[in-house]
């Protein structure tokens, strides 16, 4: 339990960068089938999906079949959720929203048991194998990991401070918030949210931070990894599927009216993943 195998994804040092994706369809049997898919890591969302902690369970228990290394973000900033998030068995969380040093802080404390953090302890729970792993009270703070979630040019702002908080292990770019937050709503890849995209990361390398995002398409991820994240995201289950889906019918529909044997995908919303 001393060991997180994010982190560990984080420091090899070879092969590609690290691809993940979104969890969102509550679903076992899906979040399985992503792991066996081939992604090195994936966000089980609470936040934006109908997954509650039981869920969290269920999720976690079938990706551990898999080789994928799971996320999980929680809804929101709350020591309550995080306590029983990680009771579930998470040991890297993604927390949203993250605004300064002062909440990258309590979310940190948040994930540790004292003296260095506030977490509640319990011994019957999953994440102690049901209190048959020894000494896990000792030890458990050493295999937690937290990325924070930067979605505002305000959160930008205070980049090196949320950076600089002990235990923080890595940042993370929403480009959905961030680029309405700047005035570009459903823009993700405008201009100016890109340029202060690029900008964060030159910045969170300066300060010794990995650095992460998601897209929706693989051109828009190639343009993330040539500005030097760390990890990045490719859609989620529900957006995979549907734009398969969505595609499969425009091609059926095409060649049944005699104009194309097939046609190309349906893109995602602009404002979706």
């Amino acid at each position: 339990m001393t060991k997180n195998p994010f982190r560990a994804l984080l420091l090899r040092q070879t092969g590609p960068v690290a691809v993940g994706s979104w969890v969102m369809a509550a679903s076992p049997i899906v979040a399985e089938a992503m792991g066996h898919a081939g992604f090195d890591w994936a966000v089980v969302d609470m936040e934006h999906s109908p997954i509650d902690t039981l869920d969290v369970a269920h999720l976690l228990q079938a990706i551990a079949g898999t080789t994928m290394v799971p996320v999980v973000r929680v809804p929101w900033n709350d020591t309550v959720t995080i306590k029983r998030v990680l009771d579930a068995g998470a040991q890297t969380l993604l927390v949203p929203f993250v605004q300064n040093a002062d909440e990258a802080a309590r979310a940190v404390a948040a994930s540790r048991y004292p003296p260095q953090g506030i977490r509640g302890m319990a011994g019957m729970s999953r994440a102690t194998r049901f209190g048959t792993t020894p000494n896990y009270f000792a030890t458990a703070n050493q295999g937690i990991s937290v990325i924070l979630q930067l979605e505002t040019p305000q959160a930008c702002e205070q980049l090196e401070a949320i950076a600089a908080v002990d235990g923080v292990d890595a940042l993370f770019l929403g480009p959905a918030d961030l680029s309405g937050a700047m005035g570009h709503v459903g823009q993700l890849t405008h201009p100016a949210v890109m340029a202060a995209m690029a900008d964060a990361v030159r910045r969170c390398h300066a300060a010794g931070k990995p650095v992460g995002t998601v897209g929706g398409t693989p051109e828009v991820v190639q343009q993330y990894r040539e500005m030097g994240f760390d990890f990045v995201a490719i859609a989620s289950d529900l957006g995979l599927l549907m734009r398969a889906a969505q595609g499969a019918i425009a091609a059926v529909r095409a060649a049944a009216g005699g104009t194309v044997a097939t046609a190309p995908a349906a893109k995602p919303a602009s404002s979706g993943y």
